[in-house]
């Protein structure tokens, strides 16, 4: 049995994590951590996560960047891995994820999702036969109006792991509209959609002369997002220091 400890535990994602572990027999969430406590969890609530002490396994994220830094002092102080979920992070906070790995496991990932993970794969699979043979690349993504941000950290993933496979060299395009000029070969279109409650929907297309291959993944509940974090989780457990991803995990399964 995992113990697990929930930082961000009253927040949406938190919320589904919760439910997810209640099902989940090699899992237990044995403390959560959230500034607001008006929820009745089955398990101590913590304001702080300097204030927390039962100890755990592993600890998952998916509260505010503005927390981050609190939660990595935290785990190394307590040499326990932790899974950051929290997207948004400053250039100062990706540093010292990569500082707190050399002395405990993290795992980071721009999306949780096992399926999209699958679908980087597949990309980086696809990029090395299709671009050689001329094929464009566009991502199209697609969110809820309360997102803030464009595009979506699971887009730009999607692109650096195409561009990666490629050995380097591509620009994203984020708007043609200023320019009226053709299509450079070395582009990878990045095309951003907000409205309604769209989960979310990341889209990448090849476009070759005379045929087109699509490969698609939506989400359509927040739940894949927090399975994939317990999945994470279950994983990181036990692990020696080191930077982790996503990648690992669908390996190690």
């Amino acid at each position: 049995m995992v113990r697990m400890i929930m930082h961000g535990c009253n927040g949406k994602m938190g919320r589904a994590i919760t439910a997810i572990c209640q099902e989940d027999s090699e899992v237990e969430i044995v403390a959560g951590v959230d500034p607001y406590t008006g929820i009745d969890n089955p398990y101590p609530v913590f304001s702080k996560i300097e204030d927390c002490s039962i100890e755990a396994d592993v600890v998952v994220d998916f509260a505010s960047a503005s927390a981050v830094d609190g939660l990595l002092d935290y785990c190394v102080s307590k040499k326990t891995p932790v899974v950051v979920c929290t997207t948004g992070l400053s250039e100062g906070q990706l540093a010292k994820v990569e500082e707190s790995s050399q002395t405990i496991a993290v795992l980071k990932s721009a999306n949780m999702s096992l399926g999209v993970n699958i679908v980087v794969d597949l990309l980086k699979r696809a990029a090395r036969v299709l671009a050689p043979a001329g094929f464009d690349m566009e991502i199209v993504e697609k969110h809820h109006n309360q997102k803030v941000d464009a595009p979506s950290g699971t887009a730009l993933a999607l692109a650096d792991s195409i561009n990666e496979a490629l050995g380097g060299g591509y620009q994203y395009k984020y708007d043609r509209t200023p320019e009226r000029k053709k299509r450079e070969k070395n582009e990878i279109g990045v095309h951003a959609v907000r409205g309604g409650s769209i989960v979310g929907e990341h889209e990448v297309i090849f476009a070759g002369m005379d045929e087109v291959i699509e490969i698609k993944h939506t989400a359509y509940s927040r739940a894949v997002f927090g399975k994939g974090a317990v999945e994470a989780a279950k994983f990181l457990a036990g692990k020696p220091a080191g930077k982790y991803g996503m990648e690992d995990v669908i390996e190690g399964r």
